[in-house]
């Protein structure tokens, strides 16, 4: 339901200062508001330039205005959907195609994009063009609610970390699988629980559905 994200304004967000080394985030949720969106769109391409934005779209991307979303996707460091949502985007098509549309025609200015499929794994593609399909766990999951929250968390840490976009994408898989096999939205793994995952291997699951040997993709 929502909350006090539904009624910003930009008196309410002057008081957040973002350092140098801060990322951003923003969720299609908030964007979705009619009482919260100009404001938020307002405060968001006022950041600095060299300030990373992470857009996720969510599934009510369809309740946000068309401008709105234009605009935000414009100034999008880092596009994290799944493959419902990259179509409301882009249309419709195969992921590798829905990737480079999202680049090319919707986040110019991108670093890259990421589409995920569930326990299947994520596509990921960068603006120089190269691409990666990453795997997904096998796991038995429990309850799939924050799981899309979790891998964009884990993704966003190990890149602020200085880790290659590709290995993680892994990294967030993992953090996903762990998160479906616990109960409620607050499941999120710590580092040292992913490591540890990892460092176990174990089957994955491709996007389409074969099982592959675990390993860590090279960036």
């Amino acid at each position: 339901w929502p909350g006090a994200e539904s009624v910003l304004s930009l008196d309410m967000l002057a008081p957040v200062v973002v350092a140098a080394d801060d990322w951003v985030f923003t969720s299609g949720y908030t964007l979705s508001y009619p009482k919260s969106r100009d404001a938020l769109t307002d405060w968001i391409e006022a950041l600095p330039a060299d300030t990373p934005l992470v857009l996720d779209p969510t599934p009510v991307i369809t309740d946000i205005p068309h401008p709105i979303l234009s605009r935000i996707l414009a100034r999008t460091t880092w596009l994290s959907c799944n493959t419902t949502e990259a179509a409301a985007i882009a249309g419709p098509g195969a992921v590798e195609t829905l990737a480079s549309r999202l680049l090319s025609d919707h986040s110019p200015k991108a670093v890259g994009v990421v589409i995920r499929a569930g326990a299947k794994g994520c596509h990921v593609r960068l603006a120089d063009g190269s691409a990666q399909t990453i795997a997904g766990f096998e796991v038995a999951a429990l309850d799939t609610n924050g799981a899309g929250d979790t891998h964009i968390g884990a993704f966003v840490s190990a890149l602020a970390r200085g880790m290659p976009p590709f290995a993680a994408a892994h990294y967030a898989n993992a953090a996903a699988a762990i998160a479906v096999t616990r109960h409620g939205g607050s499941s999120a793994p710590t580092d040292h629980e992913i490591q540890t995952f990892l460092s176990h291997g174990g089957p994955q699951i491709g996007l389409h559905g074969q099982k592959q040997e675990a390993k860590r993709p090279t960036a």
